[in-house]
């Protein structure tokens, strides 16, 4: 069936659904007395656990700050507050590891921001040393970390090669110079060139480039022509992710001319447009916005229904829990979600203190998790049965019709298939998953929150 009135559908406001529920119905009853818990109910010494964890480290700080940005970061060109960020971040990985029964093991390492590179060499080594006393670090995990094309130097990759990094994450958005103007961010194509090429000498070729769509007087051929660019660089996995022009929440993103930015229907001609380019140049799409060399791992996830989803997006973790570390990272357990601090002189006044920075979480409850799980299965492998038991719930007949006549106005416009009790989104139509997983969103109706557009 074909899809029927997008453009009406382009710009509903949905969550990316990184978690769910979502972060915005974290609240302040889940805190560091809740994460302590947790923490000791991963495994005891007397028991042999499967439980593997991830971990994600936070480094809000950037040189400077880019118009686009929604990150949580803010800039600095001096190296005292780097230094007392990682001394501070290495204290709170001897917290929580206290708060362990056992060292767990890591399946996945993972450096955001902000520009986790800009951390001197000492602090991040003390932060990596930390790691290794408290948690069991598998020789086999990937160990992950975003970069800024422009401050990539032959040191630093040889020095994240030396830490054992395997995979590198590099923010191209856009190269043509008219729209690097308008969002903040010169960075010629000779500079991101340089950059994989020091990263190869030393050894990284794992390589994913982020570029956006529905940027400020971007056109359907500049996104084409940037997708196809990185795939000429070697990346093996691409990034497609369209701009959210949140102003309300990003301040710096006032300074985008809204004039500018792209309407619904070129915002979907563009994501269409670089699909069809990659797919052509060889790549497997992956979920919504992820593209993969075929022989990539995260292809071989997708094909064998092991794809999931976090707060980095798309991965190949199967780790059973998530630690956060720094200001504002969001941890993830069986039983809720824990986020610390998002202001960084709280964080490090709990961390300082021997408190866990917790500020706020989530305890899942009721249907949670089998809303989670279902909206992970159409954001992963867009299929789903609703009558498949989860999180110790069967669904009854009743409760599945009800989901099911939530979609019918979907259904009538091609967004979602309805066979029995299974729900499928068609090809042409996975760029508005998210949309079809929202109507399983429960909280959503709950308060009222301004999100990103679908497409």
């Amino acid at each position: 069936m074909p899809v029927h009135n997008i453009s009406r559908y382009a710009m509903i406001n949905v969550p990316r659904y990184t978690s769910y529920p979502t972060a915005p119905h974290f609240h302040a009853e889940v805190g560091p007395d809740t994460y302590a818990r947790w923490l000791g109910q991963l495994s005891t010494p007397d028991e042999t656990s499967s439980d593997t964890v991830s971990l994600y480290l936070h480094v809000p700080f950037c040189r400077e700050i880019c118009s686009y940005c929604g990150c949580q970061t803010k800039a600095s060109r001096k190296e005292a507050p780097l230094q007392a960020y990682g001394d501070v971040l290495a204290e709170e990985v001897r917290l929580v590891g206290s708060h362990l029964t056992r060292r767990p093991k890591v399946m996945h390492i993972h450096w955001g921001g902000g520009t986790p590179s800009l951390l001197p060499d000492a602090s991040f080594q003390n932060v990596l040393a930390e790691i290794y006393a408290w948690f069991d670090c598998s020789p086999t995990m990937e160990h992950a970390i975003e970069l800024d094309p422009r401050l990539v130097t032959s040191r630093l990759a040889r020095n994240l090669s030396s830490y054992g990094v395997t995979r590198v994450s590099l923010g191209v958005q856009d190269f043509n110079p008219r729209v690097q103007t308008a969002i903040g961010r010169i960075q010629p194509i000779g500079t991101v060139r340089t950059a994989v090429q020091r990263l190869n000498d030393a050894g990284l070729h794992a390589i994913n480039m982020d570029v956006m769509y529905g940027l400020p007087h971007q056109s359907l051929e500049d996104v084409v022509n940037s997708a196809t660019v990185c795939a000429d660089l070697g990346a093996d996995r691409i990034a497609l992710f369209g701009y959210a022009h949140v102003p309300w929440m990003k301040k710096n993103q006032r300074l985008i001319d809204e004039a500018a930015l792209p309407c619904a229907s070129r915002r979907l001609e563009q994501v269409r447009a670089a699909h069809r380019a990659l797919e052509h140049l060889g790549y497997v799409s992956i979920g919504f916005d992820h593209f993969a060399r075929p022989d990539n791992p995260m292809a071989h996830a997708m094909r064998c229904g092991k794809l999931k989803r976090n707060f980095q997006g798309y991965t190949t973790d199967t780790a059973t829990t998530l630690i956060g570390f720094g200001a504002s990272s969001i941890g993830k357990f069986s039983q809720g979600y824990v986020q610390n601090s998002a202001d960084t002189r709280s964080w490090t006044r709990a961390i300082e203190a021997g408190l866990l920075a917790t500020a706020r979480g989530y305890a899942m409850q009721g249907e949670d998790t089998l809303r989670a799980e279902i909206i992970e299965e159409l954001l992963t492998g867009f299929h789903t049965d609703l009558s498949a038991q989860r999180g110790g719930i069967c669904p009854d007949q009743h409760w599945i019709n009800e989901q099911l006549i939530a979609l019918d106005d979907l259904a009538d416009d091609g967004l979602c298939e309805v066979m029995g009790n299974e729900v499928s989104i068609p090809k042409d139509a996975r760029f508005l998953a998210r949309l079809v997983a929202s109507r399983f969103d429960v909280h959503a109706s709950k308060r009222v929150v301004k999100h990103s557009a679908a497409v």
